[in-house]
């Protein structure tokens, strides 16, 4: 409040003042001069006013119909994976995140939109000068409330928000999508459950490697790194085909897949089913530290590992054999092949999952069975 002005009312003379008598005297006791405070519509129900309203209810109701969307997109929009021979099936799947980004950002758009042209076209433009003070410290008076609060009123007034229920009606509509949209991701967790069926396959707990029925052989097979010639001929892994030191990545194959190419392509393109086989030298698998409860899980020098880095899931794609470590050249990670392959060195912190492998009568080197442990990084249900 300014130091020079009109005296304060009595509390008796404030209670019996109306609002503009309030606004007034707000602003003399502040010590405001209010240089221009022009009315944006002075002639009500013109075309031009109605133009407006309905151009700021047709951003909030567009808010108010993406934001439906966002909450039915997140719900209700196939978004388990479809392969692409699925052309149908692949195509919807492949819109579900788009339509996520669209939706929300859609209902973000409108509402900030809406919001903006509002203030542009109703709120009245005030040009005021004012003296400031903090009263030395002393803070608002009852005053001082009472008379900003009458200007809060009467701004609210003056934009004629009051008469406009178009406006306010899809304003609401377009704020309580919107707020629908963000209390629907936290559910949408419990709606789409992905350990409804932990022992699948298709879980974080398991891969591509465990098998369909118990016995099951699941080989591990070669690529010559053309899907199409790697569809047509398997190249299964005998024991005397990786020289010592070599390294190869290897995928999962069972005789049930053979002649089948959408199953055979499934097999070389699923993210979780590629492993790295090692073969140690002889002085170098003398050396190795197994991990406890894994100690059967190697083949003589064949140590067989999964690809997928347990810091982000990257690919642990590179192999130094002189060295003995895998590394990971997303983030450097590098893990040690002699000692159960734990990390040495980079942000991983957990080791690489070992695959239990073998050799059958044939001689060729067949899965054990699947990963005793999920593989790849980190997971809330997760507890190392």
């Amino acid at each position: 409040m300014s130091a020079e002005g009109p005296k304060p009312p009595t509390e008796a003379e404030l209670a019996e003042m109306d609002r503009d008598q309030l606004v007034k005297l707000g602003g003399q006791l502040d010590g405001v001069e209010i240089v221009e405070y022009p009315t944006p519509w002075p002639v009500e129900g013109t075309r031009a006013e109605k133009r407006a309203e309905r151009l700021v209810a047709f951003w909030f109701a567009l808010s108010a119909l993406a934001g439906i969307g966002f909450v039915v997109s997140l719900i209700w929009w196939p978004w388990k994976y479809e392969a692409p021979d699925n052309e149908s099936g692949h195509f919807w799947y492949s819109l579900y995140t788009p339509m996520l980004g669209l939706t929300l950002g859609l209902a973000i758009l409108g509402l900030g939109i809406g919001v903006i042209l509002y203030t542009k076209k109703f709120v009245p433009a005030e040009v005021a000068v004012q003296q400031r003070t903090d009263a030395d410290g002393a803070g608002s008076t009852e005053v001082d409330r009472a008379t900003i609060l009458a200007h809060l009123a009467d701004a609210g007034s003056r934009s004629t928000i009051a008469r406009r229920s178009l406006i306010k009606r899809s304003a609401i509509a377009g704020a309580g999508a919107l707020g629908l949209a963000a209390a629907a991701l936290p559910v949408a967790s419990f709606i789409k459950n992905p350990w409804k069926d932990s022992e699948s396959r298709d879980s974080l707990w398991h891969t591509g490697w465990k098998p369909n029925f118990p016995g099951e052989k699941v080989y591990l097979r070669t690529i010559s790194g053309s899907i199409e010639e790697d569809v047509k001929e398997v190249r299964r892994v005998k024991a005397e085909d990786l020289d010592a030191g070599a390294m190869v990545t290897v995928f999962p194959y069972r005789d049930s897949e053979a002649h089948d190419e959408e199953k055979l392509n499934a097999a070389l393109t699923r993210v979780d089913n590629p492993v790295m086989l090692i073969r140690l030298r002889p002085t170098d698998a003398a050396k190795v530290v197994k991990r406890a409860g894994q100690e059967d899980f190697n083949f003589g020098d064949y140590y067989a590992y999964t690809k997928i880095c347990s810091h982000v899931g990257c690919p642990t794609s590179l192999y130094e054999q002189r060295t003995n470590r895998i590394l990971c050249p997303c983030h450097q990670s590098q893990f040690d092949a002699l000692h159960y392959a734990k990390p040495i060195f980079g942000p991983a912190t957990r080791p690489l999952a070992q695959l239990p492998i073998t050799v059958d009568e044939e001689g060729y080197l067949i899965a054990r069975g699947d990963f005793i442990e999920a593989i790849g990084p980190a997971f809330w249900e997760r507890k190392s």
